[in-house]
């Protein structure tokens, strides 16, 4: 069996990159290990941001932006190092793609956007530093099923034309080298399964396969369901990994491809940068083991960490994500509170995910208009009647109690500390003193009095300034939040057409962990204790040797060059990465 093309990997990359294979006039085969249920992959969980720059929606809502501002952003919120040369060229290359044909590509393939563009984000405070100086955060209609839909309607037509096909169940073990050049892959095809999508599968092994290619294209995602993987490349400068976490990805998505690459003789660059979100809160209708959703928080939420303390400035919520997980960490806890009440949370609070936004993802407008209504959305509503992170009170007291009673009984979250209600009360206090002011010098009232100065903001996303202990804003509300897992920054080095540059000598310093099996006792796991070797042993310069014949796209490839996105995101950044990687990659591995 044997194709001009082997993608490995059906998620949105993988099939960006066969299709667009496939329209250049190659033969593909896409493989994946698990069913057809989970055609997609991660992509079909999310909430379909992209991040556009200076397009109609920003246009229509006031926002002025260019390439050039956008250009500064990422630079300052990047933090670039003296290796990144391949990273440096693919951000610069996103950036004119987003900035330029991206949104005219996908809106000639069916793709519309909601006409609200979001915030994310907004920054550590400094005109160098990290962070959107304006809003660009553009949601699919559909999420992120309206991202894949087109790609997944084209690969049927390449289906049905001859040029395509997929098999799932097919596991690889190995990348195929001949001579020095990947001619294909080899591994073992596993048992039927018919799991729902995103629900662990088995790894029963009932064949085995080898299928041979001209060009094989890695896009088999990032690590982030593999905690193991994670805590093993955790980097040092952001701490301790915590003991404890949440995951954001289908357990799939378990960085096994990196080694298997890596014996190919692939370098990976930039293994520790990593993108985990602090407002993590456990599913209370979970699908994949631990489970977790990410808050997509309006300004207002007063945020204290597990003993009681204020963050500091830029860590206010939707502000500045690896700062504040930073932050946390250094607190020797793994978990933190936002403090808030009902009239927030109803205006204020979005929860991350495709089956999370019923009214986006299914393109309704008339629930999308019961949003804009009074009353929290209807998955917001069920978290505060169901999920184990959500409790509510009438006084502080009753609140604070309530929220040492959960620690208390939760050994799931690291140490418990002790909250001392008169402290809470005294921060709220604080607080609240200042929001009837329009001179306040508190910064998060300031950010507060910002937000609703873009009128995005003011329709959906941030309420009036009011004091916490309004009785006619109430209950009080406390939210549980913790880490959850998401997205590998880092990956296989690739150069401007996604061809994976070759390894020098070691990897580094950690070198590659033994192969273990899965926690159901067949598959391959993940990376071993050493992990993947930091960077400084494979190539660096333009100029290095590629591994002939493979290629790599999407989170595998640090979504473009082993970490186009530097140290930070500015989110929108992520599924933009998978489209522009896997269309690079695509055309240039059918020649």
């Amino acid at each position: 069996m044997s194709s001009d093309v082997l993608v490995i990997g059906a998620g949105l990359s993988g099939l960006v990159a066969a299709t667009e294979a496939c329209d250049a006039g190659a033969t593909v085969t896409i493989l994946d290990q698990e069913s057809e249920a989970n055609l997609g992959g991660q992509a079909y969980w999310s909430f379909g941001g992209l991040f556009l720059v200076d397009s109609p929606e920003q246009r229509r809502m006031g926002v002025r932006d260019s390439l050039e501002l956008a250009r500064r952003d990422w630079w300052g919120s990047a933090q670039f190092e003296d290796h990144d040369h391949l990273p440096r060229q693919w951000a610069e290359a996103y950036l004119e793609f987003a900035s330029g044909p991206k949104r005219a590509w996908l809106h000639d393939m069916g793709v519309r956007f909601f006409p609200i563009v979001g915030w994310a984000e907004r920054g550590d405070g400094t005109a160098h530093g990290h962070g959107n100086s304006v809003p660009r955060f553009h949601i699919t209609w559909g999420t992120g099923p309206g991202v894949l839909a087109p790609f997944v309607a084209r690969a049927k037509d390449h289906i049905r034309a001859g040029r395509l096909r997929v098999l799932f169940r097919h596991r690889v073990n190995e990348l195929v080298v001949e001579g020095g050049k990947v001619t294909g892959a080899s591994g073992a095809v596993l048992a039927e399964d018919t799991a729902a999508r995103g629900i662990p599968s088995s790894r029963e092994q009932v064949g085995d396969f080898t299928l041979r290619a001209d060009a094989v294209i890695v896009t088999s995602g990032g690590i982030g369901g593999n905690h193991d993987m994670v805590r093993a490349q955790w980097p040092p400068r952001l701490g301790s990994p915590p003991q404890t976490m949440l995951t954001g990805v289908p357990a799939y998505v378990d960085g096994s491809m990196m080694p298997i690459a890596q014996d190919a003789g692939a370098h990976i660059l930039n293994p520790d940068r990593m993108w985990h979100y602090v407002e993590g809160i456990g599913n209370w209708d979970p699908v994949w083991p631990q489970h977790g959703i990410r808050i997509l928080p309006g300004p207002s939420s007063l945020w204290i960490d597990a003993r009681g303390n204020r963050l500091p400035d830029p860590a206010f919520p939707g502000f500045d994500t690896m700062a504040t997980l930073r932050h946390l960490r250094g607190t020797g806890h793994d978990y933190s509170w936002f403090i808030l009440n009902r009239r927030i949370i109803e205006k204020e609070f979005a929860l991350s995910g495709s089956e999370q936004n019923p009214d986006l993802t299914g393109k309704s407008v008339r629930q999308l208009a019961g949003r804009l209504g009074s009353g929290a959305p209807a998955p917001v509503e069920a978290f505060l009647r169901h999920g184990e992170d959500f409790l509510q009170g009438e006084s502080v007291e009753e609140l604070v109690s309530r929220m040492n009673a959960l620690t208390a009984t939760c050994p799931n979250v690291g140490d418990h500390a002790e909250l001392d209600p008169a402290d809470v009360a005294e921060l709220i206090a604080e607080r609240d003193a200042q929001v009837d002011n329009p001179f306040a010098k508190d910064r998060q009232i300031q950010a507060i009095h910002a937000a609703r100065g873009y009128l995005g903001d003011k329709i959906m996303r941030a309420v009036p300034p009011h004091r916490l202990t309004d009785p006619e804003a109430g209950p009080l509300i406390a939210v549980r939040l913790r880490v959850l897992t998401r997205k590998t920054l880092g990956g296989l080095h690739t150069d401007l057409q996604g061809r994976v540059l070759r390894g020098v000598g070691a990897v580094g310093a950690g070198g590659v962990g033994a192969a273990g099996v899965g926690a159901d006792g067949a598959g391959v796991g993940g990376v071993g204790v050493g992990g993947v070797g930091a960077v400084g042993a494979g190539p660096v310069g333009g100029e290095a040797p590629v591994v002939e014949g493979l290629f790599a796209a999407g989170e595998a490839a640090g979504f473009g060059g082993g970490g186009m996105h530097g140290h930070n995101a500015l989110e929108g950044t992520f599924l933009g990465g998978c489209l522009f990687s896997g269309r690079i990659a695509g055309r240039a591995a059918a020649g």
